[in-house]
This record gives structure tokens, sequence and C-alpha cells, in this order.
């Protein structure tokens, strides 16, 4: 792979990342949290980017002695994992930011299908946190009022 040639397919690979990661994030705007469409963008197309750069240092490097062509995509997810965590709060006897946490580490895998080219795994899981950030927050809303109604009204017996 010449560095200088335009490639069609690695850029689809990374317009797909941004696009699904600017989806997930659109939902992230709608509820008003920090990590928006911008933020979910482009951890999504980072993701894409470093595995498009791994599989190029792979072709290139794979028959050097101790080249691991696994190293980089496993070092995204532990990335991503400090960038999450800088984003969960406590705030009091609350958490918060658990949620954008686990957004923000789906969506790199989401940007690291999209990086492999494995468009059908990254649209599948793109639609399937949408479910949970949508459907699921409308069935535990209920869910979360009932819980509380329940523990404020409960006292603890010795």
């Amino acid at each position: 792979m010449n560095i200088l040639t335009f490639d069609s397919a690695l850029t689809i690979r990374l317009l797909v990342a941004v696009v699904l990661g600017a989806i997930i994030g659109i939902e992230r705007v709608l509820v008003h949290k920090e990590a928006g469409m911008k933020t979910h963008a482009l951890v999504s197309m980072g993701a894409a980017l470093f595995i498009i750069i791994s599989e190029a240092m792979a072709a290139k490097y794979m028959n050097l002695p101790g080249f691991n062509p696994t190293m980089m995509p496993s070092q995204i997810i532990v990335g991503i994992g400090f960038l999450g965590a800088g984003s969960i709060i406590l705030q009091g006897p609350r958490v918060l930011g658990l949620t954008t946490a686990g957004g923000l580490w789906v969506t790199a895998g989401i940007g690291m299908a999209a990086g492999f080219g494995l468009f059908s795994l990254a649209f599948t899981s793109t639609i399937l946190v949408l479910f949970v950030f949508v459907v699921m927050y409308a069935i535990e809303a209920p869910l979360r009022k009932i819980s509380e109604k329940n523990s404020n009204g409960f006292k603890a017996e010795n």
C-alpha cells in the first residue's frame, strides 16, 4: 500500500466510523450529555484509523521477528477505558458518567469494526447501542421512580 495513494475503501471505512459515532452522539446530545456528536464521532473514527494503521503495519512488517499486529487494536481498548474513566464523576453518593463511559467504549468498538471493514457488525452494534440508550431508558425511568419511592419509605429495623 503506497501511503500517497488515495484509497476509497479506506476512506469509506473512516466515513462509516464517523457517521455511526455521530449517530450515537446525537442521542447523547438530545439527553444533554457532555460527550456528544463530536466526541463519539472522533472516538469511532480514531479507533477506525488505528485499525487501518495496524493493518498497514501488519502488511509491511509481518515478517519482522517479534512483531505483533494485535498490539495497536488492544491498546485502543485500554486508551478508551482511560478516556471513559475520566468521564465518571462521583457526586456525593451518586456516580455519574458510567453510561457515557460505556457509550464511548462501545463506540470505539464500532469504529474498530468499521476500520476492519466489518460494516454489518458496525451498523448492527450502532442500532443496539441506540436501543440501549433510547428503549432501555424508557423502561428504566419508571423503574427508577418505583425504586426511589420504595427506598424513601423504607426504614431499617434493628
